[in-house]
């Protein structure tokens, strides 16, 4: 495959154990695609967590690397393990263990987007499935793992911001005392990062004015399952943003506020590097 499935912008110097990553902002939708699709221009990227990736393309100026991916979640879904495949959409798939995820219609080929709106008109082959998490899929984390490995390399621990927008709908009067959040942090209930390390960046966004909850709705995937690991001083914290804050949804556009909140989310990820103590030996865990 010719095309390109992530972009890695890395900074000068690199001056913080943090990896910034967007797995869902991809938007590169090749006309072999489309062709498959059932839905419009406008139907197949609601699900993408739009211009995400753009909202964060200043922080390579805080000593930390971003990833991102290219193509849409839509086409392959980066935060689901590769055999998370669906009979429903797969052709010559068994009808095994499913979980929740993989039974609406969101395995790594997804089958539906946003509302459960069906994404094909009948099936694809496993070869097109597996040409896609292996020419997607795998290349996004070896690049992902590297960056992990490398931070931890060198300041003995490593911490995964892996950052995603959430429809308004979803989120309205999800928070406590039926308040709609406006930054979901998942940790899988502690399981994924240091509940130090979480409270740090909590404190930082409601400092900044957002409204935060934690693990609802939304607790977190298979990528902080997979790299968020805080005894072996691995941590993966997911933040979700919701989209009303920046995005005209219904035109899948940047709104009025988009450049205030990427002046905010920058502030918030300096913050939070700032906290952190950088001392190769200090910070071995």
């Amino acid at each position: 495959m010719s095309r390109s499935t992530f972009k890695l912008t890395l900074p000068d110097v690199v001056t913080a154990p943090v990896v910034v990553a967007s797995p869902h902002s991809g938007r590169v939708y090749d006309w072999d695609f489309l062709s498959t699709t059932v839905l419009d221009a406008a139907g197949i990227r609601s699900s993408e967590d739009a211009y995400v990736d753009l909202l964060l393309d200043r922080v390579t100026s805080l000593g930390v690397p971003l990833l991102t991916a290219e193509m849409p979640r839509a086409f392959l879904d980066l935060n689901r393990a590769p055999e998370e495949l669906d009979p429903a959409v797969v052709q010559g798939v068994p009808r095994g263990a499913m979980n929740p995820r993989i039974s609406s219609g969101l395995g790594v080929i997804p089958r539906v987007v946003a509302q459960g709106r069906a994404i094909y008109r009948g099936k694809i082959s496993q070869d097109e499935a597996a040409k896609r998490i292996e020419t997607v899929w795998r290349p996004y984390h070896a690049c992902l793992t590297d960056l992990m490995n490398s931070a931890h390399d060198q300041f003995g621990r490593a911490i995964l911001l892996d950052i995603h927008s959430m429809p308004h709908e979803a989120i309205e009067g999800a928070g406590p005392r039926g308040r709609t959040p406006e930054i979901v942090l998942g940790d899988r209930f502690g399981a994924s990062a240091s509940g130090d390390l979480v409270g740090a960046l909590e404190s930082i966004f409601v400092d900044l004015g957002f409204r935060v909850a934690r693990n609802a709705p939304f607790a977190g995937a298979y990528v902080t399952q997979a790299y968020g690991k805080p005894a072996r001083g691995r941590h993966a914290i997911q933040i979700e943003i919701d989209r009303a804050l920046y995005l005209d949804e219904g035109q899948v556009q940047p709104n009025d506020n988009f450049g205030n909140l990427q002046d905010m989310l920058t502030e918030a990820i300096s913050r939070f590097c700032a906290t952190l103590d950088t001392s190769r030996s200090l910070a071995a865990e």
